[in-house]
């Protein structure tokens, strides 16, 4: 079956280009964007690698680990991480996963489950459907999934935004609006009485209509 949010992320052990993991130890208790690749030295996927390595102090900032995942071996990585600093002057700095067997993109639903082969006979244009992100929170718990065409980089911008998101809403018992950017105002829960939420916020709110009542973001 297809995963869903909610879910538990999947386990699973593979080799990366800095040691074998454990999925479920890596994650330990943090936040992690998990990120594929349907195949190595392709030219979009290269930008967008580089583009996450450039980025990854945001990320840092923010208690989340990064990994990506492509159908190609770890020695094909290795070799990739060079064009990749050639091109966007950015040094890989977070595990990259081997996937040639497919066994990790099938397990994630991201590849059809009868694919056949192994990478080394297999093109980008088989494996296409691997351009998934996944968010997954410390609770081991699938937050977001979004898929991407092969001709689209990925906005890790966005990411980063659903992720202050996600973080906010965990504990603050508000949701966050459409194009919503950390500082902006929020949305009270609808599950949150009025009652409930003069103690939650005792500064007031803007009631736009009874199930939607804005609020100042609230501190941490």
């Amino acid at each position: 079956m297809a995963l869903q949010l909610g879910d538990i992320a999947p386990d699973f052990e593979a080799d990366t280009t800095e040691g074998r993991i454990k999925f479920h130890d890596y994650i330990e208790g943090s936040w992690v964007v998990f990120f594929s690749h349907p195949k190595d030295f392709t030219p979009v996927c290269t930008t967008e690698l580089g583009s996450m390595a450039k980025m990854k102090h945001d990320f840092d900032k923010r208690g989340v680990k990064l990994i990506g995942i492509s159908i190609d071996t770890v020695t094909d990585h290795q070799r990739w991480k060079q064009d990749i600093k050639d091109v966007t002057g950015a040094s890989v700095n977070y595990p990259m996963i081997g996937d040639s067997d497919l066994h990790v993109a099938k397990l994630y639903g991201m590849i059809h489950p009868n694919a056949q082969g192994t990478a080394a006979n297999r093109t980008a244009a088989d494996n296409q459907t691997v351009r998934n992100v996944l968010v997954i929170g410390p609770d081991k718990k699938i937050k977001l999934i979004v898929t991407y065409p092969m001709s689209t980089g990925r906005n890790f911008d966005e990411i980063l935004r659903v992720i202050d998101s996600l973080q906010l809403t965990a504990t603050k018992s508000v949701a966050t609006p459409a194009n919503w950017k950390q500082g902006e105002d929020v949305i009270i829960l609808a599950s949150v009485s009025d009652e409930a939420a003069k103690e939650k916020f005792p500064g007031g709110w803007k009631t736009l209509k009874p199930y939607l009542r804005i609020v100042p973001q609230p501190g941490k």
